[in-house]
């Protein structure tokens, strides 16, 4: 069987946009839900549905597959299902590491989707002694001593990342250093890669920050809608009046504090 080191993805070569790689995974995980309802085609109206975005932005993403579909028919489940995988580079073996077997790396570990989309986890690592020999996932915590050589006996091009912002740099370090060329990243900070080391990096309280936000103004606007009804000048509103003529000139709506 191919391990990661063996090959690469073909999008680069193919010359596929990067935000349509990003979408890519979105039509798989769609399009495999209706494979396993035994689903033999599919509309690009439906399938753009699923996967959360519109049917124009889905047909020239498989433009670039060379997917085009049959008119009145659709696009064959199956089909698209093997063409995104191959594109993806998930018809084939990636072994991973995977670095900080704590409660978010052991949880990580638990995920049982990582085999079925291509990914083995070959080694879970941690640099606490005390961690070293237990078992998490079925697997055998191995030493931050060994990372080298684990990287190497297994041939792994792609690490998992789930330390302590601290120790994550350092890690990133070494696994580049032993040949690791793509990296997930869940430790809260950045991390500096040479050219050629691709690194995506998941932030958990980034994303609920940017809900945090979208919520402030769905509270806000509640409350311009309710001070409407209420017959209530909103503040926007205040503030969009015109200013009013005084004894030396102009006065605004609202004087400044």
């Amino acid at each position: 069987m191919a391990t990661g080191r063996t090959h690469r993805p073909a999008t680069r070569s193919r010359g596929i946009p990067e935000a349509t790689v990003a979408r890519l995974p979105l039509y798989l995980r769609a399009l495999t839900g209706l494979s396993e309802r035994s689903v033999p085609t599919v509309s690009s109206e439906e399938l753009a549905a699923a996967a959360g975005v519109n049917s124009a932005k889905l047909r020239k993403d498989f433009s670039y597959l060379g997917s085009y579909g049959t008119r009145g028919v659709g696009y064959d489940v199956e089909y698209l299902v093997y063409q995104i995988s191959r594109e993806l580079g998930l018809t084939q073996d990636w072994p991973i590491v995977m670095v900080g077997i704590g409660n978010l790396g052991a949880a990580l570990a638990n995920y049982g989707g990582f085999a079925s989309r291509g990914f083995r986890v070959a080694a879970l690592i941690d640099a606490d002694p005390a961690m070293t020999g237990k078992s998490v996932a079925g697997m055998s915590v191995q030493h931050a001593d060994d990372l080298e050589k684990i990287i190497d006996d297994n041939g792994v091009s792609i690490g998992v990342i789930a330390t302590p912002a601290g120790a994550a740099q350092q890690v990133c370090d070494r696994l580049v250093a032993a040949g690791v060329t793509s990296i997930l990243n869940f430790a809260p900070t950045v991390l500096t890669v040479p050219d050629g080391v691709d690194v995506r990096k998941v932030d958990l309280s980034i994303e609920l920050q940017i809900l945090a936000f979208h919520e402030q103004r769905k509270a806000g606007e509640g409350q311009d809608d309710a001070m409407e009804e209420a017959g209530t000048e909103t503040p926007a509103a205040t503030a969009a009046k015109p200013a009013r003529k005084g004894p030396d000139g102009d006065v605004p709506a609202v004087m400044p504090a």
